[in-house]
């Protein structure tokens, strides 16, 4: 697994109710693929593919959330379309999406698709 020790460190110290998930969901995206490699950004782990961040952890809320994007900006004018076929993408812009997780049951009933998903929006 391609584990970065910046990204260990601030597990470490995170606060958070669903640490617990954020653990597990981490390894599920690391093991997704051998290139995709971890940062933390904004203030949360950040998974990036060929350098560009592409899946992000969002920890502000008290469920374990992801947002999908291409990048740090939106790319307007861009005729980027992805299906997501298990439901899990909630979708905020033309290429911007949210996943979210109640807890690490919640988490583990959907691994499956959800890397499914990673797996597919990493090199989309």
């Amino acid at each position: 697994m391609n584990q970065n020790p910046e990204v260990d460190q601030f597990l470490r110290t995170l606060d958070h109710p669903q640490k617990e998930a954020v653990e597990y969901l981490r390894a599920v995206i690391l093991n997704v693929d051998p290139q995709i490699t971890e940062q933390v950004k904004w203030n949360a782990p950040s998974f990036c593919y060929d350098g560009v961040d592409r899946v992000t952890f969002q920890l502000k809320s008290k469920d374990v959330q992801f947002i999908f994007h291409r990048g740090a900006k939106v790319k307007d004018g861009d005729s980027f379309t992805f299906q997501d076929d298990s439901g899990l993408m909630a979708w905020r812009s033309s290429d911007r999406a949210m996943v979210t997780f109640k807890d690490l049951a919640d988490a583990k009933a959907h691994e499956e698709a959800f890397s499914s998903l990673v797996s597919r929006w990493m090199k989309a």
